[in-house]
């Protein structure tokens, strides 16, 4: 059963095809949060909050359309919700320290997860959905309300903003 048949069932009223999606998409939608705030517990309720309102608001789905793009834009509109009412900082500079016995390539994770923190939430939002979600530009578009030259232009902004504060930090 593809997402769109489980969804399409879930609007018209089958519930229990809902656990397909949450399973489908529980450990996706952390991951989004985490990348946008790094606290676990708020990004954990955050999906959940997700799922509630796929289920609140199933009538709104559409037979045909796309369901990661519609749970996406309501994943969008839970974390701008959060947002309003939990004025915190998204900037997420602040990593763990792996002490001393981190390898280069950690340290590069690091360096990576620094720069994306300080990226704009603009840039920060379209790669996170192209490059860590890996979902098309069309897609984006239809998330971001965004013509699909316009997410390519972000893209390619973020990812030249990226390299530029990735070597920044590298150099300190």
């Amino acid at each position: 059963m593809t997402d769109e048949q489980a969804m399409y069932a879930v609007s018209q009223g089958d519930l229990d095809k809902a656990a397909i999606l949450y399973e489908r998409y529980k450990k996706t939608l952390l991951n989004f949060f985490l990348y946008r705030h790094p606290d676990r517990e708020n990004a954990k309720d955050l999906t959940q909050q997700v799922f509630l309102r796929v289920l609140r608001y199933r009538h709104t789905y559409r037979e045909g359309a796309v369901f990661k793009t519609w749970v996406f834009e309501v994943a969008r509109n839970v974390f701008h919700d959060f947002l309003k009412q939990n004025p915190i900082s998204t900037d997420l500079t602040e990593i763990p320290d792996f002490g001393e016995s981190y390898d280069d390539t950690e340290q590069q994770y690091q360096y990576l997860h620094r720069a994306l923190g300080q990226l704009p939430d603009v840039y920060r939002e379209v790669l996170i959905l192209s490059r860590f979600q890996n979902m098309s530009y069309e897609q984006i578009g239809a998330v971001l309300d965004l013509s699909v030259p316009n997410v390519k232009v972000r893209v390619f902004r973020a990812i030249q903003k990226l390299r530029d504060l990735y070597l920044k930090i590298d150099n300190q």
